[in-house]
């Protein structure tokens, strides 16, 4: 005897879905479309051609002909394990942001002006609402660092992720000028670097940050008064979303005449680590750490993981969300026109060429053979660049 066709009516007359019965929605799939189609339309300029649902996001490049020798630039990266917290608390609306900040933030490293960014959520199960927030917050982000949301992808993946699950990523492109790029080669022996504050842990290092959490008892719904950020309960603290830094910077770099030589943006691995990672090779930096004192968020968890904050140097950002390397005689103008944009700026360092201290640098990394940096002294106990 034959099997019925695949959408063949069953026993009863009522058609059978074999894709909905393998447990994916593509009904609710287009409805999260529906949900988001407005926030995302609101990161469109004209160079957006087509709209939103097409197989491929469209964008003009003609602008590009003003360019000498238009470089692009791009950056992919995801949020980590803090969506494991949206999730636990069912608050999806911050995330986005997070995803932008990580994405589009590192395009600005080299100087380059974002043009446009494609998301892409992995999911157990689509519930509508759900995508819609996450991806709200992504043209949100979109919108603040003058990004276009040109495309993306929700995909449902039943019996390999669970129901409530998901995991975010993203890719930007950007421009920038051939003879404009930041880097390592502009660096100058002299050069101050300025600290830009974080605006809590931004996105990193949230697998120490849920087990010190889980080890101590403590419920994202309870009170949270202590983390200094905010919020009222743990779990809402800790989604404090990632400062997005694009705009300013690339204020400050188009306001400089040159001033700015390298920028690092301190996500994985630490201030040292992507300190190093901007600095030529015959050069070392002496981040002073009695700059700044980090922010509660950073010592109670210390604290509750039995942890000294200089153990957590190479996961956590204590604080500093991006460092700049300026010119020493515009590294005043510098920090004022970024205090002025909202972002508490100091000085944390020097740039020194020659035969460096003794004892331990990180040199490098991300397969990056950089300059030599270290934390030294001890942390302030209360904040006066803040």
């Amino acid at each position: 005897m034959a099997s019925p066709a695949p959408d063949a009516p069953a026993a009863g007359g009522t058609p059978v879905n074999p894709y909905a019965a393998a447990g994916v929605d593509t009904a609710a799939g287009d409805l999260a479309v529906e949900l988001m189609k407005s926030a995302v339309r609101k990161t469109h300029g004209p160079e957006v051609l087509g709209g939103v649902g097409g197989f491929a996001g469209l964008f003009d490049a003609s602008a590009l002909r003003s360019y000498d020798k238009p470089l692009l630039a791009t950056s992919t990266d995801g949020v980590g394990t803090k969506v494991a917290i949206a999730q636990a608390i069912d608050k999806h609306d911050t995330i986005g942001l997070d995803l932008v900040g990580m994405v589009v933030d590192d395009i600005v490293v080299v100087g380059a002006k974002p043009l446009f960014m494609t998301d892409y959520i992995a999911c157990g199960k689509v519930f509508p609402q759900r995508i819609a927030d996450i991806v709200r917050g992504i043209a949100a982000g979109c919108h603040e660092t003058g990004t276009a949301l040109v495309g993306g992808e929700t995909a449902e993946h039943p019996g390999l992720l669970g129901v409530n699950d998901y995991d975010v990523a993203g890719a930007a492109t950007g421009v920038v000028e051939g003879d404009a790029v930041l880097g390592a080669d502009r660096v100058r022996d002299g050069d101050v670097i300025l600290a830009l504050a974080s605006s809590g842990l931004h996105s990193n290092g949230y697998s120490l940050v849920r087990h010190i959490v889980a080890g101590a008892g403590i419920q994202y719904g309870d009170r949270a008064a202590d983390l200094g950020v905010n919020g009222t309960t743990w779990g809402e603290a800790l989604l404090e979303p990632t400062r997005l830094y694009t705009q300013p910077l690339l204020r400050l770099i188009d306001q400089s005449n040159g001033a700015v030589h390298a920028l690092s943006h301190v996500t994985g691995g630490g201030i040292a680590a992507n300190l190093a990672r901007v600095l030529p090779q015959d050069v070392w930096v002496e981040v002073d750490r009695s700059t700044w004192s980090p922010p509660p968020v950073f010592r109670v968890l210390a604290d509750l993981g039995d942890l000294d904050l200089e153990s957590t140097e190479g996961t956590w950002n204590l604080g500093i969300g991006f460092l700049a390397v300026v010119a020493a005689d515009q590294a005043e103008a510098a920090a004022s026109a970024l205090i002025g944009e909202g972002i508490a700026t100091w000085q944390v360092g020097v740039v020194h060429s020659g035969t460096r201290p003794a004892g331990e640098f990180e040199q490098g990394a991300k397969g990056v053979d950089g300059g030599a940096v270290r934390l030294v002294g001890a942390y302030a106990e209360t904040n006066g660049a803040k």
